[in-house]
């Protein structure tokens, strides 16, 4: 798996709090971005992240490229809608030699597992080859195709979109193969918004958990934000 941060608000703390400022000052938002100090940006995010008024958090956004995920992976991405995406199409890009997979680490650590998922692979690759040799379109030849195939996405969130993600993709209840793409982009979304995901990650990292008696019972350290 490859994350890249692509692009991200320029200065995206100084843009929440510009918004959130804006609703009880008598100057423009242009004005408040080049005039707010550091210490009054960090006071106004104070405000919103302890009282709630996350909708001025969606005035910052972050774009990652993700190459070296599967397929299983983007079916429960895209079920986090307020959000963008682009997706590698199975439609448009031929795999004349076959798909790549991602193979979960269960499977590829039990060798007899592993021999039963490598044929099953090589099944489906090979079907998919006749397919097109035949001359079935490679949209309809994708049909043979696994949740393991590997695929590559473009991803946009809105910072308040992220801590939501962060909070329940981060959790060790996740998926394991989601949860390393969210803790991968927490690490690179970090550094642009140091206060705002000071406490980015699962309720048990700021809070308690939420899992009740599906809690795993072993949380992550306590974090606090300066």
């Amino acid at each position: 798996m490859h994350v890249e941060l692509l692009y991200h608000t320029p200065d995206p703390e100084r843009a929440i709090a510009t918004s959130a400022r804006l609703c009880y000052a008598p100057v423009g938002a242009a004005e408040l971005m080049e005039t707010m100090t550091d210490e009054q940006v960090r006071k106004v995010l104070k405000v919103v992240l302890e009282g709630g008024h996350f909708s001025t958090l969606e005035h910052a956004s972050f774009t990652f490229a993700v190459d070296g995920v599967s397929r299983a992976l983007t079916h429960q991405l895209v079920r986090h809608r307020l959000a963008s995406y682009n997706q590698q199409s199975q439609r448009y890009v031929k795999f004349a030699g076959g798909t790549p997979i991602i193979e979960p680490p269960s499977v590829a650590e039990n060798p007899e597992a592993h021999e039963l998922f490598a044929r099953a692979i090589d099944t489906s690759n090979e079907v998919y080859r006749a397919l097109l040799d035949m001359g079935i379109p490679a949209e309809d030849a994708r049909y043979v195709f696994p949740n393991a195939a590997e695929t590559k996405i473009v991803i946009t969130m809105n910072a308040r979109e992220l801590l939501h993600f962060f909070s329940v993709r981060c959790c060790n209840r996740a998926q394991w193969e989601i949860r390393a793409l969210a803790w991968k982009m927490l690490e690179l979304a970090a550094p642009t918004a140091p206060y705002v995901f000071a406490v980015a990650g699962p309720p048990c990292v700021y809070d308690r958990c939420h899992e009740g008696k599906m809690c795993c019972g072993n949380p992550y350290p306590k974090k606090t934000r300066e």
